[in-house]
């Protein structure tokens, strides 16, 4: 079971956001330097977010995102569901694109079925605020990662991944 970058990138979003006091606002620039991660796809896992109720976003001078909820209540099978575009581990999990032969007979598809049902079932017993017990080990990071940042000469921060949107597990990248 592999994650598309997109629900990676938002899981790191709001853990970094959970690393913040309650109601502290966050640029995308400084999640952007925290991760060395394109500014523009975090914008558009931000704006989902968004949607989805996760954060809230605070327009204007001074403005930025934050969570929306308290940490405890954003479950993280909840929003892996919510962020990928689909589950289809195989062939035969989508029905519109299975032409495989041996689907009606297949053991494979229950085998992979029950896979990732546990795969959600895991993620689904933990909180954000569970991935934060180390909230200071990961303040740190993010503010060394932030400082280096600042400290190269030259870059303007947008940080090119080295890989185009189209080779990025998801589409909405």
């Amino acid at each position: 079971m592999r994650l598309t970058m997109y629900t990676d990138f938002s899981l790191r979003v709001l853990m970094y956001l959970g690393t913040k006091e309650r109601g502290e606002l966050s640029t995308i620039q400084d999640i952007s330097n925290a991760y060395h991660i394109s500014k523009n796809h975090l914008m558009k896992v931000s704006h989902e977010l968004g949607q989805a109720g996760y954060i809230e976003t605070v327009r204007g001078r001074g403005g930025g995102i934050r969570l929306a909820k308290a940490p405890e209540l954003i479950n993280i099978g909840e929003v892996v569901r919510r962020m990928e575009d689909d589950f289809h581990l195989v062939e035969c999990f989508d029905p519109s694109g299975n032409n495989c032969p041996i689907s009606p007979v297949c053991n494979l598809k229950g085998v992979l079925g029950r896979a990732l049902a546990a795969y959600l079932q895991v993620l689904s017993e933990y909180t954000l605020q569970d991935l934060l017990l180390n909230k200071h080990d990961l303040q740190a990071i993010f503010q060394r990662e932030s400082l280096d940042t600042t400290r190269q000469s030259g870059n303007d921060n947008d940080y090119s991944d080295g890989s185009s949107s189209s080779s990025l597990s998801s589409s909405r990248l």
